[in-house]
């Protein structure tokens, strides 16, 4: 567009480009910002179940090392850091606090943060651990079911 003064060409952009702009950069952060909120659930999730996998890698390994006994409590696989670390922790938002506290209880239906650990020498399922989350995962998947 030439002006009219000196005949040079104006440059810069009008309001109204800059307003078309600013309307297409809001409606696309109104889609991704839920996406990217629903990501850090699923990443959540992902990890719990990895952190899960570890705990039963780790105990599976101590039975074997012990010769078919499951530890009374699975502080035990922290001992010298010889099967883990550190109880990791269970991230169960938006329902629970994260946290690595276990529980000793052979009933997988109590609701709360961390884990579960069946340690009742009685029971079939003696070494066995869950999240004592009863929720809902993303795949509508209860989490004490992992």
């Amino acid at each position: 567009m030439l002006n009219k003064k000196n005949g040079k060409a104006n440059k810069g952009f009008t309001l109204i480009e800059l307003m078309i702009v600013v309307a297409i950069i809001g409606i696309l952060a109104a889609i991704a910002i839920p996406k990217f909120a629903d990501l850090i659930r699923k990443s959540n999730e992902g990890a719990t179940r990895g952190n899960l996998g570890a705990v039963r890698s780790a105990l599976s390994i101590y039975y074997g090392d012990m010769e078919g006994q499951y530890p009374d409590d699975p502080g035990a696989l922290t001992l010298n850091q010889k099967y883990l670390r550190a109880i990791p922790t269970a991230k169960m938002p938006p329902y629970h606090t994260d946290s690595n506290a276990v529980s000793l209880t052979s009933s997988q239906t109590v609701d709360g943060s961390g884990w579960g650990y069946n340690n009742v020498s009685t029971s079939d399922a003696l070494g066995t651990i869950w999240t004592k989350c009863t929720h809902t995962d993303t795949k509508s998947k209860n989490w004490s079911e992992y």
